[in-house]
């Protein structure tokens, strides 16, 4: 399988994020200080992402939390379904429990989203993010890697 490259888009100008959309998203903490090693921050995380998901109409295909970032497949569920909305929300509910916690910033400003095309799979694109910390030397095998 060709490995893919990633990187950053710029924003589609006459595009609404809003819909039955797949998007590739990937957050950096600030600083790219690593944060996501402890089960207790992840897991916060994810509760908000879970309800965050629920809120604003998105399913999460995949997602996989790195040292120093975060990636996300997620899909919206209805036509009212806003990427921008979604995320912006997921950064500051998690921010606000994050320096309430640990008495820091937690994300960078922005974050890279790519909108999956109707060609592109799925599949390929969950099996890129779970093999991240593979590609990271974080673990031999994706499925070893707890977060």
């Amino acid at each position: 399988m060709k490995d893919v490259k990633y990187q950053k888009r710029v924003k589609l100008k006459d595009f609404s994020y809003k819909g039955f959309y797949r998007y590739f998203v990937t957050v950096n903490t600030d600083r790219r200080r690593p944060v996501f090693e402890d089960i207790e921050i992840v897991g916060g995380v994810l509760s908000i992402l879970k309800a965050i998901c629920k809120d604003y109409g998105f399913i999460v295909w995949a997602y996989c939390f790195m040292p120093e970032h975060l990636h996300l497949l997620i899909e919206g569920k209805n036509e009212d379904s806003d990427m921008r909305k979604f995320v912006s929300m997921f950064k500051q509910k998690t921010s606000y429990v994050f320096k309430r916690q640990i008495g820091r910033k937690l994300w960078q400003e922005n974050y890279y989203e790519h909108v999956l095309r109707k060609d592109e799979d799925t599949k390929h694109v969950a099996r890129y993010i779970f093999e991240n910390p593979v590609r990271g030397g974080l673990v031999d095998n994706f499925i070893d890697y707890p977060f």
